[in-house]
């Protein structure tokens, strides 16, 4: 060291060994990929406490964000000054106030001139009017031939008729379109606006979903704004058809048993602090659990293609259980497979007592020839000394089911739209739901000839960085055991793969949207991947920060683009050709 003082400079002397600390011996990687990679300079991270691994903290809230925060040093940049009360309580409420104004921006969107097209669209005319029979009756009826346009006249004049009809998909979905009705009255606004509550209500949901499974407010408020602008959930938000109640199911199914896993793990790092092992059977009351096996049974009870979420969620239930019994130090035995038969049974028969409870207008009916639901009174006309001891009720919903499975897996007749799940992740074959093509002065057209369309298609930027993403999740789960991205693989499967068991069967993009939200998560993932760990340096995180900003300006862009064959707003023709980015899309 130089010292001025001393005239030059003084030499240390070699100082005691012994006193000299050793240096601090790298941790042995755990697994052999690990090991083989720590010679080209690869060092795996510290692993959490059993604790801490369990209960990972929340990025804010009441309980975690103190309560008074230390001014925002990017407002002050800008020369913004907030008071010092109101900057705490934002900080505090922001996993909150900001999904709920994602939501509030989806819900403008879906809102905004949601009685136009003013018509039935596509299957609406279904469900729009089995939704109505539902709530003047109890059980779906028929209409007269010429109903749809008597029902979208100017001053419609028109009543179902006394028969039953045959219908292939149970009542939730259609009791809940008859809700809108109910208060709105028998109208395209009417029809649609449960359908667009629903679709508000997912993009928050998502929003915190995402919040607490990436511990990050701004991830969250990615996911809830990536599915607001997609453009299937977006167009399936603001149509009466079943699909996207059975994507709000689904994605609520989810959620509750993702608040059942942080409950439970916060129960079993309690129990570990006491000094109690892991050898426990039950963790007490799981009310979220319950109330997800409610939303499956809602699910299956709205379309037959919500069943296979039931077993997925189960398994997934199962494992989440069995993992936390193991990183509380349990050792493999009886209990490991008891969570998975408790998850069967505590998720499975909820489920299906909820899906039942469905049929209640249905059961209630009058069994009398004729007068009750359709096929009420079969077991009536049916005696059998072998099954006569169930209640009438019971056998002819058995057969009425039978006839559904029957009609729905022979449906294989030829559609201009239908698709093969192949294509659907490239958005190969959309639906268009509504196709006018008005001439000059007709609709709001002011050139020679104009397009008027609502078009059922994925947001495409979205859709295809979805593949990716997808990819990086796999790998994710594969090779780092990341509990997220198979939670996320795993819901996502249960949606979309059933689909190919269907090969020669008549079936559309539309029926995607049940997995779309999952699909927003592994893109939401992905790009919490790209802006980088909390601690990397400042070159790294603004790298990230600026592609995964390009990439949701450009999704978002993307679905401007598409929002006026989203909408069925009178476009001239050339503009809807340029749109039309594939011919498979015509």
């Amino acid at each position: 060291m130089d010292h001025p003082e001393r005239g030059g400079v003084t030499v240390l002397e070699p100082a005691d060994p012994a006193a000299v600390p050793a240096p601090r011996a790298e941790p042995e990687p755990a697994s052999r990929w690990a090991r083989a990679l720590s010679g080209v300079g690869y060092r795996e991270r510290q692993r959490a406490s059993a604790a801490e691994q369990l209960v990972p903290p929340m990025p804010d809230g009441p309980g975690v964000t103190p309560a008074v925060v230390e001014p925002s040093p990017v407002l002050a940049r800008f020369g913004v000054r907030l008071p010092a009360p109101l900057w705490s309580w934002l900080c505090r409420w922001a996993g909150w106030l900001g999904p709920v104004g994602v939501a509030v921006f989806a819900g403008v969107l879906r809102f905004a001139n949601l009685g136009s097209p003013h018509a039935l669209i596509f299957d609406e005319t279904y469900y729009a009017k089995d939704a109505y029979t539902l709530w003047d009756r109890g059980y779906e009826a028929n209409w007269p031939g010429d109903a749809n346009g008597l029902i979208t006249a100017p001053n419609p004049v028109v009543s179902p008729s006394d028969t039953a009809a045959f219908v292939v998909h149970p009542p939730v979905g259609k009791w809940i379109i008859g809700l809108g009705e109910y208060f709105f009255g028998m109208n395209p606004y009417g029809w649609r606006f449960m359908v667009a509550v629903l679709g508000t209500l997912s993009v928050l949901m998502l929003a915190r979903i995402a919040r607490r499974m990436f511990r990050s407010t701004l991830l969250g408020c990615v996911a809830g704004l990536l599915l607001s602008v997609d453009g299937l959930h977006f167009v399936l938000s603001r149509t009466s058809i079943l699909d996207l109640v059975v994507m709000f199911w689904f994605l609520a199914a989810f959620g509750l048993l993702l608040v059942d896993r942080d409950r439970s793990r916060a129960l079993i790092a309690e129990r570990l602090a006491r000094g109690a092992g892991a050898d426990w059977w039950h963790l007490g009351r799981r009310p979220y659990r319950i109330a997800s096996a409610v939303c499956l049974g809602l699910m299956t009870g709205t379309k037959w293609s919500g069943a296979p979420a039931v077993l997925a969620l189960v398994l997934l239930a199962g494992f989440w259980d069995s993992s936390a019994r193991r990183l509380a130090g349990s050792r493999r035995n009886l209990r490991g497979l008891w969570d998975f038969a408790w998850s069967a049974v505590s998720v499975g028969l909820t489920a299906g007592v909820t899906y039942l409870l469905t049929w209640t207008g249905w059961i209630v009916s009058s069994p009398a020839p004729g007068k009750g639901g359709y096929l009420r009174d079969w077991a009536a006309n049916n005696p059998s000394d072998t099954w006569g001891w169930m209640p009438d009720w019971a056998r002819s919903l058995w057969h009425y089911h039978h006839e559904i499975w029957h009609f729905n897996v022979n449906l294989h007749d030829p559609h201009t739209y239908q698709s093969n799940p192949w294509s659907w992740l490239l958005v190969g074959r959309p639906v268009s739901f509504f196709y006018e093509s008005p001439k000059n002065g007709q609709a709001g057209c002011t050139t020679t000839e104009c397009a008027r369309e609502v078009l059922a298609i994925g947001t495409p930027f979205l859709w295809w960085a979805g593949i990716v993403a997808l990819i990086y999740c796999l790998y994710r789960w594969v090779m780092r055991r990341d509990w997220r991205a198979g939670a996320i693989l795993c819901a996502l499967a249960a949606g979309y793969l059933p689909w190919f068991n269907y090969q020669a069967r008549t079936i559309f993009l539309f029926y995607a949207v049940c997995f779309v939200p999952f699909l927003v998560l592994a893109v939401t993932m992905m790009i919490g991947a790209m802006l980088g760990r909390a601690d990397a340096s400042p070159d790294r995180r603004l790298a990230g920060a600026t592609g995964a900003g390009l990439l949701v300006v450009a999704i978002m862009w993307n679905f401007l683009y598409f929002y006026p064959i989203y909408t069925g707003q009178t476009i001239p023709m050339d503009d809807w050709r340029a749109r039309m980015w594939l011919d498979s899309w015509i």
